[in-house]
């Protein structure tokens, strides 16, 4: 009883006096089903994040910051509950939820420092140690001009300083990440809305003074070094700049791309801009870091917003006659041993962009000899006007069906190719362009994005016969198998309703692709070549695509189920489990590699790792909580302890103890206690009152209860298991156990004898209870929680004898302990007292072994009085096994 009564002996006097017994115990039990419920949900948080971890699933770092404070605000709320339990007890893990939460802020407020630099940087001056400066491609571009002294445009970079500048001067910053904070990668129609917002603000903003006078002293730099040797053997004092023309293209050049990470295509370029138009195309390039497609490329890779930082470049403008891309590798068979170059008429943007077939050869890598050519009748090419515009025109006739290369142009593109490749030591993915006076000029080189598979898994079978295949040619941009419903691509727009696990069917390609390339099986166009930016987001991306298939879009229906094997290059009509079913070492997820699995990697190891395990153990104290998962642990491990203020290891040291209920009578409560229990009548020998502090019992106004009208689940399982056993008549004893408990009892006081015969009492609810009994000379505790959630789940059992010799009760003892072994209890054993506890167990393992313990109960009554030897001891061991135990 001493523990029961501790719950009233420790309440408020003014609870108790004031208000009634049952609404006091009422509050503290709904703060302890309010701990249990915050620490499932953290528990369920942290779970999702180590199953974010795997790689499989599609996140951005704003989730990442929206769990971490969830958990945070959940950890807080659980020690809050802890303390208001245990009267504050537990005040240290603030400190130790604090001093986590630092680890974990630190972790995540990685932030890009923008190093100071000129606001304009000429080209002359770049190299491949300025990235943080000039972006990837203006520094790389630097490289090459400069140290490689391969042909290279000229120009200038407007530098991520300038960048800063103007977002400072604009005030951009919090606006635009105030709406980025809600982007929503899941919901297209959402960020679209988000994309256009922070574009407009872009679009209004002024570019600062200073940044202008030095843009425009940079455009004049590059008039003047830009005149023809006609205007340079002139008298320059004579000649007026202001009358030459400049056409410039103005491209991205952000921090991270044309690094680790490609953002093909995600960024704009302007082409064939006049000098008059260089800022309004400045600030539309710093406004496509926020299309829809660039957020999601960037969310789906795990940056932040301050990873978001615009170099721009400017350079002098190639009137191009061909242009076109450069693979110093086959991404889909690094093996082959070919160098593959794709040219068109005209500018290289229908190459990249995947509007038209382009000529395109393949050459040993070692030799640069041709091995392949294929010349497609060209139809369009796109040209600058002499009015500044990029227009696109018919390939004139003469043009139209001859290579846009001479052998001699693929023999300088294959040296410098080559020397790029090394220069760089992997595989480059080239850009250039011929102007109109022959010469090459190098426009763009990426790291190539290769396809990692391995050979053994390239055996998939080149024709399954008895499946229709509906197209059978086209060119794979990515290998693989997909499987799945198509989906005809008829607007961009119609991106927003693409399905998860379609087929995507389109036209031509587009960088666009990539919002739906992570709920994509596959990716089938008419038109389009493999070295083009999207089918380079089709490599990053792992999402199987077969491009320049002439006429998908004519022959597939949408809705129709198609099997796409992007092995051999066939179509097939319905679902094809013979490929569909295959194993293919091909990472399908593009997270695995990612900063943002980085970052998820190194906050987990902050917040997840448990190291309080064992609660006997000497570090299980709240100063030795690392994690939150630690904290979590303990507190839920306290509050089974502290809910009514039952203490494991708190030893009922005489009878005095026993007899709690009486004292807690002649404080004047008794009579109050009384007019809130209800009475047991259960056909058992048991004085047993019930105390219902929430839906223990089917109605609140009840006097005496019946089995029937027990809600609680906990207490019904243990009842059911009284009643179903025949209680022990008085079994025939010997002498010498008979006059033990006379010995023991010969030392009770006599007021103390009287008060023996006392009542149990159970505290419960719907899902808890906390049963006290007092049967003879015995006393026990059953407390228990049983829900759904098997995390919140519990049994804890205390007991402990009396009336029999030491050697009885030690017996006893030991046949309950070994009983409730076999039930999975975890039982300390000091002297003649139990402790032991169950947890972690679904519903109905609960219910089963408070059933067991029920029966236990009512075996155990006075058994202490025939055991007279441990034979049989083990005898009534065996019994109870074999007739009750039987777990399912």
């Amino acid at each position: 009883m001493r523990n029961f009564f501790k719950a009233f002996r420790k309440l408020k006097r003014d609870e108790v006096q004031e208000g009634s017994l049952q609404e006091a115990l009422k509050r503290k039990y709904v703060t302890f089903q309010n701990l249990l419920r915050e620490n499932n949900n953290v528990l369920e948080l942290m779970a999702d994040m180590e199953e974010k971890l795997s790689g499989e699933y599609l996140f951005d770092r704003q989730y990442i910051n929206a769990t971490v404070k969830a958990i945070d605000d959940g950890v807080f709320k659980i020690i809050e509950y802890i303390n208001e339990l245990s009267e504050k007890k537990y005040q240290i893990l603030y400190k130790r939820h604090e001093d986590i939460n630092d680890k974990v802020q630190k972790t995540l407020s990685h932030k890009r420092l923008i190093p100071v630099s000129e606001l304009v940087i000429p080209i002359e001056n770049l190299n491949m140690e300025m990235i943080s400066i000039s972006g990837g491609k203006m520094a790389h571009l630097g490289e090459i001009k400069n140290r490689l002294s391969l042909p290279a445009p000229d120009g200038f970079s407007i530098s991520a300083y300038a960048f800063k500048r103007f977002v400072e001067h604009n005030r951009l910053s919090d606006r635009m990440n105030s709406y980025l904070s809600e982007a929503n990668i899941e919901n297209m129609e959402a960020l679209n809305e988000i994309s256009r917002e922070i574009q407009l603000i872009v679009a209004g903003a002024e570019v600062p003074e200073d940044l202008q006078k030095a843009i425009n002293m940079a455009v004049e730099r590059l008039k003047v070094e830009g005149l023809n040797a006609k205007v340079r053997e002139s008298n320059y004092s004579t000649f007026n700049i202001q009358h030459s023309t400049l056409k410039v293209s103005v491209r991205s050049s952000a921090i991270r791309e044309d690094g680790e990470f490609s953002f093909a295509g995600q960024y704009s370029t302007f082409l064939n801009v006049p000098e008059n138009l260089i800022l309004q195309k400045y600030k539309d390039v710093v406004a496509s870091l926020f299309t829809p497609r660039a957020i999601f490329y960037y969310k789906t890779n795990g940056f932040s917003e301050e990873d978001m930082v615009m170099s721009v470049g400017v350079l002098k403008m190639i009137d191009a006659k061909s242009g076109g891309v450069i693979y110093t590798k086959d991404p889909n068979n690094p093996e082959s041993g070919l160098m593959l170059i794709n040219a068109v008429w005209g500018l290289g943007t229908s190459v990249v962009d995947g509007t038209e077939m382009p000529n395109f050869y393949s050459l040993a890598r070692d030799t640069g000899v041709i091995a392949e050519r294929q010349i497609p009748e060209q139809q369009n090419m796109d040209i600058c006007t002499p009015e500044g515009d990029v227009k696109d025109v018919r390939v004139p006739d003469e043009l139209r069906n001859r290579p846009s290369l001479t052998d001699e142009q693929i023999s300088v593109l294959f040296r410098y190719a080559a020397a790029l490749e090394k220069h760089y030591g992997s595989p480059q993915d080239i850009e250039w362009a011929i102007g109109h006076d022959d010469q090459i000029c190098i426009l763009q080189s990426r790291p190539l994005r290769m396809l990692k598979v391995e050979s053994s898994t390239l055996t998939v079978p080149r024709r399954i016969e008895k499946y229709n295949i509906l197209i059978d040619k086209g060119v794979i941009a990515c290998k693989g198998i997909g499987c799945g419903k198509a989906f005809i691509l008829k607007e961009h727009d119609d991106l927003e309703h693409f399905p998860e696990g379609a087929v995507l069917v389109a036209r031509h390609t587009s960088p666009k692709f990539v919002t739906v390339m992570n709920k994509a099986s596959a990716i089938i166009t008419d038109v389009g070549s493999a070295t083009g930016h999207m089918a380079s987001l089709s490599r990053e991306y792992q999402v199987p695509t077969i491009l320049d298939t002439e006429n998908a879009t004519r022959i597939i229906r949408d809705g129709q189920e198609l099997t796409v094997d992007a092995f051999n290059c066939n179509i097939y009509e319905g679902r094809v489990e013979e490929l569909v079913n295959l194993t293919l070492n091909i990472p399908r997820s593009t997270f695995r590699d990612t900063h943002l699995l980085q970052t998820l990697e190194k906050v987990l190891k902050i917040i997840v790792p448990l190291n309080l395990i064992d609660p006997d153990r000497e570090n299980f104290k709240p100063e030795l909580c690392e994690t939150f998962h630690d904290i979590t642990r303990f507190t839920h491990e306290m509050a089974m302890a502290e809910i009514f203020r039952t203490r494991e290891g708190e030893h009922i040291e005489s009878l005095e103890d026993l007899l709690s209920l009486v004292a807690f009578a002649e404080t004047g409560n008794a009579k109050r206690l009384g007019e809130q229990t209800v009475i047991l009548k259960a056909g058992i020998p048991m004085d047993a009152r019930l105390l219902n502090i929430d839906g223990g019992i089917r109605k609140h106004d009840l006097k005496k209860a019946a089995p029937e009208d027990i809600t609680s689940v906990p207490f019904s399982a243990f009842l059911k298991g009284m009643m179903n056993m025949r209680w022990p008549e008085p079994r025939p004893v010997d002498a010498k156990g008979f006059f033990g408990m006379i010995a023991n009892t010969a030392a009770t006081q006599e007021e103390e004898l009287l008060k023996m015969g006392g009542r149990s009492y159970a505290i419960i609810s719907q899902n808890y209870m906390n049963f006290s009994i007092r049967l003879g000379y015995h006393f026990s505790l059953v407390e228990a929680y049983a829900g759904d959630n098997l995390n919140d789940n519990y049994i804890k059992f205390f007991f402990k004898g009396g009336g029999a010799a030491t050697e009885r009760r030690l017996r006893r003892v030991r046949l309950i302990t070994e009983i409730i072994k076999k039930l999975d209890f975890r039982v300390k054993v000091t002297g003649d007292v139990i402790n032991a506890m169950l947890t972690k167990f679904n519903l109905s393992a609960i219910e089963e072994r408070l059933t067991i313990m029920g029966k236990l109960t009512a075996y155990t009554k006075q058994l202490d009085m025939v055991m007279y030897n441990d034979a049989v001891t083990d005898m009534f061991i065996e019994d109870f096994v074999r007739d009750h135990v039987k777990l399912r």
